[in-house]
């Protein structure tokens, strides 16, 4: 087998080991150990933490995956310039945090002042998480993905139980936990130290003379370049979660973030398409080969849309009894229309298909960029506008709409500037199969374990009969007939 092969296995394997700790943390852990403010404090400050990073980094994780490969020696040197340059951009989102610290405190004080306490946490999580998102660019250069994929999905989400478990067993306090929160991020980099020490890659030369002509400003320009746009996304997808605790409660976000994670669930199979797609589309245009990319925006479109509308059916249909394995559940059930509505907002963004991979890969990238930058503005717009109406179902609805222009503009400008079209007759079927499957529904008086096998047999029968009869999704049901035959002995 070949390297890059075992390297995609491992860490698809990692990413999906994640994927189910992970859940098993936010859907049970952590609302069986806090109460809900202690959650809405625990999620809150690791937002606020993670939301910085990238603000920090400046875009040079992009800007090392880029550039790597065109230096023939000076590795080491790389990756030390890189490293000062973050820690400068550190140094900066830090003097910023403290000159403002009265507004930022002033933004949590009336309704949720227990934040406050905990706030040296989220530039040190900031701090190490920075310095571990380098050296995973830095490691994924050298097509070492693996270990880093399980540090970043399995190492830190399994330390993160492990923290939680112990306050649950009394052996630490609240705020123990809170500051061990900022240790869980610091073995994640000292997990990632070791090991490209153990791969003989980790050397600090300052010898930075030796780049080549032009090679410093270059690198420097386009990580900051993609610093706006990667700073960007993490505020539209971390922004909801803080302005809930800010305009409203600690718990209001504990039962938001509950809903969220739910819904997060449709999506997978978009992540591992995009994983999938990405290198293809960058080939083509390479080789300025636009067709093929039109026809892979189409298909990309009907197996995203086909697989995860099956996913939000199954995950909307059977939502109460989800909710009756969630800790204290007469609390968190407040966000079952939260979980529809982010749930739309992923169907909405899968039904686009490829079109950011699209964008990124283009000579038209810096749109990409200026329009997510645009859309940050706009989701803090829209949730200020309605959470203070609709609470957490307005930060839901900011999501779902800001998720629509987003992908309409990129639409209109893919449409406009190559003539790519994702959108055929087989998604409007696909869309009413899912109608229908949605409408049929029954009531099956049953444990709730039971309910969710029984009511979940029941919607993929469904889904699959009303396929057949408008005629779509066969690629999809041919690969399962296949992985049922091959599973034969």
């Amino acid at each position: 087998m070949g390297k890059l092969a075992k390297q995609s296995i491992q860490t698809s394997l990692y990413s999906y080991v994640g994927v189910v700790i992970g859940f098993f943390n936010v859907l049970w852990l952590y609302p069986y150990a806090f109460d809900p403010a202690q959650l809405g404090i625990f999620r809150t400050i690791q937002d606020l933490g993670l939301l910085f990073v990238p603000f920090a980094q400046l875009g040079l994780g992009h800007g090392i995956t880029r550039y790597f490969p065109r230096l023939q020696g000076n590795k080491s040197s790389f990756l030390s310039y890189s490293l000062l340059i973050s820690l400068v951009g550190f140094g900066g989102v830090a003097v910023l945090f403290f000159g403002f610290k009265s507004q930022i405190i002033s933004l949590f004080a009336v309704n949720s002042p227990e934040i406050i306490d905990f706030l040296g946490v989220v530039l040190l999580i900031t701090l190490f998480a920075l310095l571990n998102s380098l050296l995973d660019a830095y490691s994924r250069s050298y097509i070492k993905v693996a270990v880093p994929t399980f540090f970043r999905e399995v190492f830190l989400r399994v330390l993160t139980a492990a923290l939680v478990s112990m306050y649950l067993l009394g052996w630490m306090s609240f705020d123990q936990v809170m500051w061990g929160l900022a240790s869980v991020y610091f073995s994640a980099l000292l997990g990632m130290l070791v090991y490209l020490v153990w791969l003989g890659v980790l050397n600090f030369d300052v010898n930075w003379k030796s780049f080549p002509t032009g090679f410093k400003s270059s690198f420097v320009k386009f990580s900051l370049v993609t610093f706006l746009g990667t700073a960007a996304s993490t505020l539209i997808m971390k922004i909801d979660s803080i302005m809930v605790t800010s305009m409203i409660s600690l718990e209001a976000n504990a039962v938001y973030t509950i809903a969220f994670s739910m819904a997060l669930v449709i999506e997978l199979p978009r992540r591992a398409i995009s994983q999938v797609v990405m290198p293809v589309i960058a080939d083509h245009f390479a080789k300025k080969e636009h067709a093929p990319i039109d026809v892979l925006y189409k298909q990309v479109a009907k197996r995203q849309f086909y697989v995860c509308l099956l996913l939000f059916l199954l995950v909307v249909t059977n939502l109460d009894s989800i909710y009756h394995f969630v800790p204290n559940r007469e609390i968190y059930e407040a966000g079952r229309n939260v979980v529809i509505l982010i749930g739309l907002g992923k169907l909405i963004d899968v039904a686009f298909s490829a079109n950011s991979e699209i964008l990124v890969f283009s000579k038209y990238y810096r749109f990409n960029l200026f329009l997510t930058v645009i859309m940050s503005g706009l989701i803090i717009l829209f949730n200020y506008l309605l959470i203070p109406i609709y609470g957490i179902e307005g930060a839901a609805g900011a999501s779902v709409i800001v998720i629509l222009l987003f992908n309409l503009m990129k639409f209109g400008f893919l449409k406009h500037r190559l003539g790519f079209n994702p959108f055929t007759w087989e998604i409007f079927r696909i869309g009413i199969v899912g109608l229908f499957t949605g409408v049929l529904t029954l009531e099956f008086g049953m444990s709730p374990m039971v309910s969710i096998l029984v009511n979940s047999l029941f919607v993929v029968a469904k889904f699959g009969f009303m396929s057949m009869l408008l005629e779509v999704g066969h690629e999809e049901w041919n690969w399962v007939r296949e992985k049922i035959k091959k599973s034969r002995p």
